[in-house]
């Protein structure tokens, strides 16, 4: 719901807006598939009913919610909340396969004769939602799956990079690759783990079928949580204190044989919201925006 551009526009009403802009070009209407938490669910709703939708089809677009896993302390012990049931966090942006099953959205897609699904993350007010070079070209490639990626900035960006592991398409999270493949440069000097994955990505309806029958693995992270310990007291802590654990989107990629990677202009397509202040914040966001939007006027 976060406004970023002078016009006071939000996130969710600039990415409708790709929606709008196809609508008029194509004169089709393109279904929106909004996945939301236990937390925010009532509220995004009622966001979208507040601002009519943003004048696309009510009917068009569907909400549904992910799933959850408990946290656990630092010694594996499962945490509970201040009511004394067991504590849950959202699953990860690799739930949505499985949460796209359980709320027969797959099977909503099908009854729609969709054939190409975009996945992409709210907090980007530059992501394409509809991108005809990238169906394009995977439909030249006849691959099942897509991702967009953009050189990174420099060794310590905080992105995962594509990669290949036992020949399957797939990421190293910026968490979990070393200093020594980080630094690693090739023949040109350019980095070897150079392509950026930036959470925008495409499957086809037979891909996503695939998927959507096999487990991803968890990963862990270590979070700031209040919970009730043993004895009925309240924990607070100003620190991470707990793990929740979560599936990647990308961790999915292996479950297909190959996939198309795009890369685009940074300028162009990446402008996250990840962080209060700072670098990847509203404020570099609502720049970032400003200069693509004032730059193809």
């Amino acid at each position: 719901m976060l406004n970023v551009n002078p016009n006071a526009k939000s996130l969710f009403e600039i990415l409708c807006d790709n929606l709008k802009n196809a609508r008029e070009k194509y004169n089709v209407t393109i279904p929106w598939y909004i996945m939301t938490s236990r937390e925010n669910n009532n509220q995004t709703v009622e966001f979208f009913e507040k601002n009519n939708y943003f004048n696309y089809p009510k009917e068009a677009i569907k909400f549904f919610i992910q799933g959850e896993l408990p946290m656990v302390d630092t010694e594996g012990k499962i945490l509970l909340n201040e009511d004394g049931t067991i504590k849950e966090a959202a699953d990860g942006h690799g739930g949505i396969f499985e949460a796209m099953f359980k709320n027969n959205v797959v099977e909503d897609m099908k009854k729609k004769k969709v054939e190409w699904i975009f996945i992409g993350p709210i907090d980007n007010p530059l992501a394409k939602m509809v991108d005809e070079i990238l169906i394009g070209l995977a439909k030249e490639k006849q691959v099942l799956e897509a991702g967009k990626s953009l050189v990174k900035a420099n060794p310590e960006e905080k992105v995962g990079v594509f990669c290949k592991k036992n020949g399957k398409p797939s990421v190293i999270e910026y968490t979990e690759i070393t200093d020594e493949m980080a630094h690693a440069v090739n023949e040109n000097n350019n980095l070897m783990y150079g392509e950026s994955h930036i959470n925008c990505n495409m499957f086809n309806i037979k891909g996503l079928e695939i998927i959507g029958n096999k487990k991803l693995p968890y990963h862990s992270a270590f979070k700031k949580a209040t919970y009730l310990d043993e004895n009925g007291n309240i924990v607070k802590s100003d620190k991470p204190n707990a793990y929740k654990f979560e599936s990647f989107i990308f961790d999915a990629f292996n479950k297909l044989d190959d996939m198309l990677i795009l890369r685009v202009k940074r300028e162009e397509e990446f402008a996250p919201v990840k962080n209060k202040e700072g670098v990847d914040s509203a404020e570099t966001a609502v720049e970032l925006y400003n200069n693509f939007y004032n730059k193809i006027k």
